[in-house]
């Protein structure tokens, strides 16, 4: 007869053990797959590698991303290697944001989990837009109080010339021509902004008014995190470019992909809570603190977009 009330091996008396992995080495673990390198090496070729190593960076720096399933965090950093788009938050071209996701158990029951979540920046859609070739030139800035001299309703032109008046943040602009000519712009004050992020942003927190996030793009310095409430000027500026290139613009299946994964769009958010599984993206995102970048302007992101991630 077996004996039910197994004991624990002991060594030296003491009883052994077994030591949970690190979090660290699982994910090392999964990205020294052999599937995983070969997923990677398919996007990046001789830049895997580099890729690889700053996933693990960002992974060691990141204590939300720590909480997370190692196997989720490295299939979302597969989305940016395969729009070619470092995840290095400094950079500003892609990030992976931890979401706290509301899933259903097998019981019935409701846990938040946290999730991490490919989201592109700015830039990133800027470098998605030149990779095409299709564009001649494409420029997103922050406009001031008096540059907005004239706008044409009927044919969306819009007159920036006028003269500055203050440091006080008007709204902000997005503006490109195709080679074949055709060109067009896109223009959304500082209000318009606010209630875009409150209505459609999940990274915008319940109890933030329209009137609060409005104040963000006055507040002089960046925040040091990713989001609305952390950085209102960059993720402005990124939906305005992504506004006027999903309607108008030339898009690559690149630029496709990118869009339809940008969870800060509501229509992508109600797609992901769309599921049996998942009821919610929690609006109580975890931020990490990231290094601040200087708001770029037109030559600098036509620069970077040409010159790429610099891997």
């Amino acid at each position: 007869m077996s004996n039910q009330n197994q004991v624990p091996a002991t060594q030296g008396g003491q009883v052994a053990v077994a030591k949970k992995p690190r979090q660290i080495d699982v994910l090392k673990s999964v990205l020294n797959a052999p599937s995983v390198q070969e997923q990677f090496g398919n996007a990046l070729k001789e830049h895997k590698d580099a890729f690889v190593a700053s996933i693990i960076d960002l992974y060691n720096g990141d204590t939300a991303l720590q909480a997370c399933n190692p196997n989720q965090v490295v299939s979302e950093a597969l989305k940016a290697a395969t729009m070619n788009l470092p995840i290095n938050r400094a950079l500003g071209f892609a990030y992976i944001v931890v979401y706290n996701n509301s899933v259903k158990q097998p019981d019935g029951t409701w846990v938040k989990v946290p999730t991490p979540t490919f989201v592109p920046g700015y830039k990133g859609y800027i470098q998605l837009a030149m990779r095409t070739g299709q564009y001649k030139n494409i420029n997103a800035d922050i406009v001031y109080e008096g540059e907005i001299r004239k706008v044409n309703k009927l044919t969306g032109e819009i007159a920036f010339d006028g003269e500055r008046t203050s440091d006080k943040v008007a709204g902000y602009f997005c503006y490109f021509e195709l080679l074949n000519g055709f060109a067009k712009t896109l223009y959304m004050s500082v209000r318009d902004m606010a209630s875009y992020a409150k209505r459609y942003s999940p990274s915008v927190k319940a109890a933030t008014t329209i009137e609060q996030l409005e104040q963000l793009a006055n507040a002089g310095v960046a925040g040091k995190k990713v989001g609305w409430e952390g950085n209102f000027n960059d993720m402005a500026l990124k939906t305005v470019i992504r506004r006027l290139l999903s309607k108008y613009g030339y898009l690559s299946i690149e630029m496709q992909g990118a869009m339809a994964n940008d969870v800060d769009d509501m229509s992508q958010r109600d797609a992901i809570m769309s599921g049996a599984t998942i009821r919610q993206l929690d609006a109580d995102v975890t931020y990490e603190e990231v290094v601040p970048v200087a708001p770029a302007n037109a030559e600098a992101q036509t620069e970077a977009a040409n010159d790429g991630p610099g891997y």
